[in-house]
């Protein structure tokens, strides 16, 4: 079993979401640490931290180009873009422009 990654309190969902992903290509994962926040200033809180790990170590290569690409294409989706039918500036995180509905391509 190896560790995959280490999420901020903040993205405890964001690591069971993915946990449930790779499960769907076949990768089984544990989430570690999802429920120690409570636990801080009695441990220390570097290991409150949620971590993924995956079960099958031959499956792990695989398991982190997955979370690459995860994760790459979340920054990518954060960019603003620029509306190609009305020339509204939509924010990244949005798939439609909120003016005349066109979708970002």
């Amino acid at each position: 079993m190896k560790k995959l990654h280490v999420f901020n309190y903040s993205d405890r969902p964001q690591a069971g979401l993915l946990k449930e992903i790779l499960a769907d290509e076949g990768i089984e994962c544990v989430l570690r640490n999802d429920q120690l926040s409570s636990a801080i200033g009695e441990i220390p809180f570097v290991e409150c931290y949620p971590e993924l790990w995956v079960i099958d170590d031959e499956a792990f290569p695989r398991a982190q180009i997955f979370l690459n690409s995860w994760l790459k294409s979340d920054r990518e989706i954060s960019v603003p873009w620029v509306c190609p039918a009305c020339g509204e500036q939509i924010e990244g995180q949005f798939g439609a422009c909120w003016s005349c509905g066109q979708l970002r391509e």
